[in-house]
């Protein structure tokens, strides 16, 4: 499909998601989504494959049948989360703050009251966009630094959304750096999504499901720069629709070696407590994406 011509059928169908989907009662919109997206899945072959392989590497001891049911599993939570996105377009901030429990947030608090900001390590586990949109909720400065979307009209979209309660966002680039260093400086919490294989991006190799996977290494170099603390945070979605963010303590940091050396141990910390949020709750994480594509040289391609 030309370039153009899928660019333009996602922007519509994006905001007939979000037009119509929005009304919806979450009892409702979940289910439906989940419906399509699970439809959706049968038809997307390139998808379908690169998750079974994704699900060989990181559960080989489960046969094809299992891996079957957490790809189903998985579309079925991304067609939820696709609804929820839609509700909050419309959701006010008590709707928020009923639907997601927050636990261990005062680790963000007792770092934001040191005066030195506070980093949270994140990946693209349950629905990540009401983490963010929680937090703003609960009081937290947040500031987010994300990847510019290709379609400009689309990446407005999302870009609105996520500061609907309050967040900032701004765009990862050669500016970026100094935009997250300010926020820090300025009391502010930055969260950093750690879980994609992003070659264009800084980076170090670090074990992911016992196998060494490129992950983004700026939210370890900016804690051990700005000597800020970073902790693990997720959010996961629980049988009874309603969600859950956890917030850990903070990571120790590494004390000793080069600065190479403590930005890889703290990227390993951190992509640890990554891997320990899939394990438990393995269909609500994207296991479409490409994460062991950048492979260390004289390996071949994940």
């Amino acid at each position: 499909m030309p370039g153009r011509l899928r660019d333009d059928m996602i922007y519509h169908s994006l905001r007939a998601v979000l037009g119509a989907g929005g009304r919806l009662p979450l009892a409702i919109g979940r289910p439906v989504g989940g419906l399509l997206m699970r439809g959706a899945l049968r038809l997307a072959t390139r998808e379908r494959g690169r998750m079974r392989h994704n699900l060989e590497i990181a559960f080989p001891e489960l046969d094809s049948r299992e891996h079957e049911r957490l790809m189903r599993g998985c579309a079925g939570h991304f067609g939820s989360m696709l609804a929820e996105v839609a509700w909050l377009w419309r959701a006010d901030a008590a709707g928020v703050e009923a639907l997601v429990e927050i636990e261990g947030i005062e680790h963000i608090h007792d770092a934001l009251e040191a005066g030195r900001g506070a980093i949270l390590a994140t990946g693209h586990l349950g629905n990540w966009e009401l983490l963010n949109a929680r937090l703003a909720v609960v009081g937290i400065p947040i500031t987010l630094a994300v990847r510019e979307l290709d379609d400009g009209r689309v990446n407005d979209i999302v870009t609105d959304l996520r500061r609907r309660f309050g967040s900032e966002v701004i765009l990862r680039g050669v500016s970026a750096g100094r935009q997250l260093v300010r926020a820090l400086v300025g009391g502010r919490g930055v969260g950093l999504l750690i879980d994609q294989d992003i070659p264009s991006i800084p980076g170090v190799f670090v074990p992911f499901f016992g196998r060494p996977a490129w992950t983004p290494s700026g939210a370890a170099m900016l804690a051990l720069r700005t000597r800020c603390p970073m902790m693990p945070g997720f959010i996961h979605r629980r049988p009874d629709g309603s969600h859950k963010i956890k917030i850990d303590p903070p990571l120790q940091v590494p004390a000793s070696g080069s600065l190479e050396d403590r930005v890889t141990e703290l990227t390993a910390a951190a992509t640890a407590a990554v891997e320990w949020q899939v394990r438990a709750w393995p269909e609500q994480w994207v296991w479409m994406h490409r994460r062991w594509r950048t492979r260390p040289q004289g390996e071949e391609g994940g």
